[in-house]
């Protein structure tokens, strides 16, 4: 699983980024957000991303200082996201070996193909890396099922991840992998923070509320029955976690969405 760390400055813009793509399908998940270069660039330090996406101009440090810094911490492949009015800097992502430069506003379809792109250049890195730091032989170098190796996460976190993705929209807890997996549910959490940064209700949550500002957005029904839809069985407690991930009500992301798509 690709680990991705997202930077911008602009609260709305980053939270519409991180709900607005389903990661896992992709094979990804945000690790963690930054609003400013510096923070992203002490979270580089901290999380060993494989992508960085990030706004080219924010406040502190810019996008391009963070990833040019970044780099003498840690390999990592990266998306930049500008105005029109910044493309001029374009020729110094691109020897920073940027996978892709995005102008905003940003299309999802065109945000999933530089996710891809990046993905592939993350896994050469790695496996540039691997052969670097562990001196492989050429043989091993040419072995194909080395050359082949993805960047998985454990058995355990696997399941634990399918069974999130299969059963979110239900009351479900870690408690229910214990006796399924025969590993304690401390040990699960404790392997699923580890490999994700994320424990395995704050992890559901997420998802849950990507899923409903998928809904959000197509305007299939009314937020309390898209609570229920998505496991949570009160209302109240739904717009308390939403505004906790969202950084705003449910009814907020509806009016911003439509006047994105208005304007």
């Amino acid at each position: 699983m690709f680990k991705i760390l997202l930077a911008e400055d602009e609260d709305m813009i980053r939270k519409g980024i991180l709900y607005s793509i389903d990661w896992l399908e992709y094979d990804c998940v945000v690790i963690d957000e930054a609003c400013n270069g510096q923070e992203g660039l002490g979270k580089i330090s901290e999380h060993r991303p494989d992508i960085v996406i990030t706004d080219i101009n924010m406040p502190i440090m810019g996008g391009i200082e963070m990833i040019e810094q970044g780099l003498k911490i840690h390999p990592f492949s990266s998306i930049i996201i500008s105005g029109y009015n910044e493309f001029h800097l374009a020729k110094k992502a691109i020897q920073l070996g940027v996978s892709e430069f995005l102008v905003k506003p940003l299309e999802e379809d065109q945000l999933i193909a530089a996710l891809e792109s990046a993905k592939t250049k993350a896994e050469w890195m790695l496996k540039f890396k691997q052969i670097s730091d562990q001196s492989q032989t050429q043989e091993e170098v040419i072995n194909p099922a080395f050359l082949g190796k993805n960047l998985k996460t454990s058995r355990y976190v696997s399941k634990m991840i399918d069974y999130i993705q299969e059963n979110y929209d239900r009351k479900i807890s870690i408690h229910d992998l214990v006796e399924q997996l025969g590993i304690s549910a401390t040990y699960l959490n404790q392997k699923f923070k580890s490999e994700t940064t994320y424990t395995f209700n704050d992890f559901l949550n997420r998802y849950r509320i990507h899923k409903a500002m998928d809904l959000l957005k197509a305007g299939d029904g009314k937020v309390y029955t898209i609570a229920h839809s998505i496991g949570f069985s009160d209302y109240k407690y739904f717009i308390s976690i939403f505004k906790k991930y969202a950084h705003c009500t449910p009814s907020q992301f509806q009016e911003y969405h439509y006047k994105t798509m208005d304007s």
